[in-house]
């Protein structure tokens, strides 16, 4: 059963994931900006595999949902212990279809979807402009909901919060902190005060240089935050091409395995 004020479109059977190969898309939209509507994505599909998502994933259905008129995937495990919602960076658009398959999921957060449904979080993955406050209401029935925003994500999770969604807990990848990350458009501005603030992770790259999301603004989010948020950093991987993209360590490029862990153990908590 959908749920409620979730309209489940009407599609065959559910679609597995198991380990093994994955088609991902690289653009080259920069996830530190929107893109115009106009401009047109221009990438290479590559094949890859992952040892993220063990075979026993092959037990996940995948369907597609209309949260409030916006397209969304979801991920559902067989025995769900709580929900995770995902929300990619750049300008959010992922060209999800009704039957929950994605066009663009290169963005680290949706390009691991199926290794949180593999540790039994029901995963939501919706359009940029998705209603947060309608999606964490959905997401309940599965237990508790974390909202985990990435890079321009995180303004989008920010903006949600302030206008009324309550997830249980916040995580936010690459973020667009405070002004010390290198924007004054950033969480903490947006947000004003941290009293709507949910128990927050924030997962940063040391050496993350995407000019808008350094790791110099995060120490002055935990300031901020007053003992609602707490950092953990990564190091490593490679980093490639644009500095604020999904092949940099921006999008933590080899590290997706420790990203997951640190997600989805605070998700547990």
């Amino acid at each position: 059963m959908a749920p409620r004020g979730v309209d489940v479109h009407p599609i065959t059977p559910s679609r597995f994931y198991s380990a093994g190969e994955r088609l991902i898309i690289e653009t080259t939209v920069s996830e530190d900006r929107p893109m115009n509507c106009a401009a047109a994505f221009v990438g290479t599909a590559v094949l890859v595999t992952t040892s993220l998502v063990p075979a026993a994933a092959a037990g996940i259905t995948v369907q597609g949902l209309s949260v409030g008129g916006t397209e969304a995937a979801l991920l559902l495990p067989a025995r769900p212990k709580g929900a995770i919602i995902l929300l990619a960076g750049g300008d959010g658009r992922l060209g999800i279809g009704t039957d929950g398959s994605i066009a663009r999921p290169g963005n680290q957060l949706v390009r691991t979807r199926e290794a949180y449904a593999a540790r039994d979080f029901a995963v939501l993955v919706p359009e940029g402009d998705v209603d947060l406050a309608a999606a964490v209401g959905a997401m309940g029935k599965y237990g508790k909901v974390t909202v985990v925003a990435t890079s321009r994500g995180t303004l989008r999770a920010a903006r949600g919060i302030a206008g009324g969604a309550r997830p249980a807990r916040l995580v936010l990848t690459s973020g667009f902190l405070t002004d010390a990350s290198g924007d004054a458009e950033n969480v903490a501005n947006i947000l004003g005060s941290a009293a709507a603030l949910p128990p927050t992770l924030v997962v940063h790259h040391r050496h993350d240089s995407c000019r808008v999301t350094l790791p110099a603004g995060v120490e002055p989010f935990l300031a901020w935050a007053k003992g609602r948020a707490r950092v953990t950093w990564l190091d490593g991987g490679v980093t490639e091409g644009d500095a604020c993209l999904a092949r940099a360590h921006h999008g933590f490029n080899g590290i997706d395995d420790r990203v997951v862990s640190a997600v989805a153990g605070f998700a547990a908590r």
